[in-house]
């Protein structure tokens, strides 16, 4: 292959067989459970990078099916959201994030900056009650439980939360061990159809994990409870500000 056919085809790892299919992604009944919970603020500030500014010491636990989704397939995804600021305009910070399949960790990870990492996220309906569990191996590191659709939610207000846009801080090394990217990059999801949104009685446990570290963001309180299903686009980044070139 010759360098303009490299230069060509190139568009994710490896060359000749990428992990991940061309972008757009379209996601069709991805159903949420959303429960906020307060937390320590030292520990959010130990986390949350300059320029983005804490809103608040709330942290958004998630647990995400995605039944159906264009390139990615069939998933759950687990982690956590922190409610910032930027130049003045909310937000949310993509601290963590858990998930089952190989292709949306790849692409999450090289197209955006996702916080991706291998575990076993689950939603189940059980009963009266749905509920969220997060393992790695053998070990549980966070359950979630909900009062299933006791209350209809405002489906306006969900829309809004889902197109505000989110943070991510983009890492990716040079050969030598150094950063060769590192941005905070702005993506907002598209197109978004709410579909049904439900609040609800809710309980959030998190468990010490060395890798899992979702309990590093310890529970003081839960605060709120959202269950949502919804269909939306994941939308492509921008860089808002590049750590290794500012002054």
């Amino acid at each position: 292959m010759d360098i303009a056919k490299v230069r060509a085809t190139a568009f994710a790892m490896p060359l000749t067989n990428p992990s991940f299919p061309r972008p757009p992604y379209r996601f069709y009944n991805r159903e949420y459970i959303v429960i906020s919970y307060r937390t320590d603020p030292d520990a959010l500030r130990a986390v949350v990078p300059e320029p983005l500014q804490l809103a608040d010491n709330i942290v958004k636990y998630e647990f995400i099916r995605m039944p159906d989704s264009t390139g990615f397939g069939d998933y759950t995804e687990s982690g956590q959201v922190i409610p910032v600021t930027y130049e003045g305009q909310p937000g949310g910070y993509v601290h963590s994030m858990y998930l089952d399949d190989d292709a949306p960790i790849a692409g999450g990870r090289e197209l955006w900056g996702f916080p991706k990492k291998l575990a076993c996220p689950k939603i189940s309906h059980e009963g009266e009650v749905i509920v969220g569990t997060l393992d790695c191996g053998s070990l549980r590191c966070a359950v979630g439980t909900m009062g299933y659709k006791h209350k209809v939610a405002d489906s306006a207000a969900v829309h809004k939360a889902l197109v505000e846009p989110s943070y991510l801080l983009k890492i990716i090394p040079h050969v030598d061990g150094t950063p060769r990217i590192l941005e905070l990059v702005r993506y907002r999801l598209e197109d978004v159809q709410v579909k049904g949104a439900w609040t609800g009685p809710a309980a959030l446990e998190l468990f010490q994990h060395v890798t899992v570290d979702v309990a590093k963001l310890p529970v003081l309180e839960v605060i709120s409870a959202s269950h949502f299903i919804a269909d939306l686009t994941l939308g492509m980044g921008e860089v808002v500000y590049d750590y290794l070139e500012a002054k």
